[in-house]
């Protein structure tokens, strides 16, 4: 594993006992100690930090905001033009056949757009908008900060104890606050279903920013196996499973993100990569679309399962994108995708699990409510 890339919170997982493994390139904590059962539990009763800067983060920058908005509006269906300052919105880069080539965040900072993209994608993400955008707007990704996100109920209490202005901020605000007299770049959001930021700090910072929220109470340590049965049980997409660069936005029930001015009949409709086929879709329908699944019993389907409409149906409907235990919940959760005539919520239909069909119940997700702080 030598070739793997190290965050700057490396050191700190080891001291922290975590079980490292690889994840997109970077060796990264699993879980901790704790485990990731109580981590799941305690980020939804309290808070859990994550160490997320294997993520990409990029500032877009151009004569002035319009410029760089623009320009991003040609890659991403979403209106980045409308956005507010200090304002942040989910979006996604698309290709000429409608699919998903990664989802990112972007903000309003004023004179730029600060994006942040998945570890996987992000050197294509990158190399995606410098060839369409530059030398007009400038594209760079910023390597001297680390990124953390503080999620849970308890978070707003726990930040505002370095900052104040922690409180003020809303569901999607971003804003720069101190922390340990540290510039900070801090949206409220995150990717759990709970109240929460993401940080982004210095790397020569970072690890003594993290060992100062470890050192409150209310937070502990949070790995990539707490984090993905919480982004599942919230009904959130992983790309490169749930959502690809075969799917669609209207086929990954991701239609909510596009908003009414890029849509047919807005003021900058399309315009983008896949409009013709993405915007057809919106007005129509897909063939298949991401469903919530509840299987029956204990025993959790997971990634790959094939679905089926009855226990001797001998042609497939779909699969299972995720799936797992979902401790809040209680039970098994999954996620996968449908034919349409199958996506109605309560329809039942079956899973091949060690050779045998066991029933799923087609349900509305998020699997727990979100707590966002709106």
């Amino acid at each position: 594993m030598s070739d793997l890339k190290q965050t700057p919170l490396h050191a700190l997982h080891t001291a922290l006992c975590a079980k490292m493994v690889p994840f997109a390139g970077y060796d990264m904590p699993v879980q901790y100690p704790l485990g990731i059962m109580k981590e799941h539990l305690h980020t939804r009763a309290k808070a859990g930090l994550f160490d997320v800067s294997h993520m990409g983060q990029v500032i877009v920058h151009g004569p002035s905001y319009d410029a760089a908005a623009r320009g991003l509006e040609e890659l991403i269906p979403v209106d980045v033009l409308g956005l507010s300052p200090n304002r942040q919105r989910y979006g996604f880069f698309t290709n000429r056949d409608g699919g998903i080539e990664d989802d990112l965040m972007l903000a309003n900072r004023g004179d730029h757009v600060f994006v942040v993209v998945n570890a996987a994608c992000k050197d294509a993400d990158v190399a995606r908008m410098k060839a369409a955008l530059e030398p007009d707007v400038t594209v760079t990704e910023i390597t001297d900060r680390a990124l953390l996100a503080l999620q849970g109920p308890m978070s707003e209490n726990v930040l505002s104890t370095f900052d104040p202005r922690a409180a003020d901020m809303r569901f999607m605000d971003v804003a720069t606050l101190a922390l340990n007299g540290v510039e900070a770049w801090v949206s409220r959001s995150g990717y759990t279903g709970e109240d929460g930021y993401e940080i982004s700090v210095p790397v020569d910072a970072a690890e003594a920013i993290a060992k100062a929220l470890l050192d409150h109470s209310d937070v502990e340590a949070v790995g990539l196996g707490a984090r993905d049965s919480l982004r599942l049980e919230a009904g959130l997409c992983l790309y490169g499973h749930d959502i690809d660069a075969d799917t669609t936005p209207v086929e990954g029930g991701l239609t909510w993100a596009i908003q009414q001015v890029r849509r047919a009949g807005g003021e900058r409709a399309g315009g983008f990569p896949g409009a013709k086929k993405i915007l057809a879709e919106m007005e129509g329908s897909a063939a298949r679309k991401r469903v919530g699944l509840l299987p029956t019993g204990r025993a959790p389907m997971r990634e790959g399962v094939m679905l089926f409409a009855s226990e001797d149906a001998t042609d497939s409907i779909g699969t299972i994108t995720s799936g797992g235990f979902g401790p809040t919940v209680g039970g098994p959760v999954a996620m996968g995708y449908v034919t349409t005539e199958y996506a109605a919520l309560g329809t039942t239909i079956f899973g091949e699990l060690r050779g045998k069909r066991q029933p799923l119940t087609v349900a509305k997700m998020p699997f727990t409510s979100a707590n966002f702080k709106r």
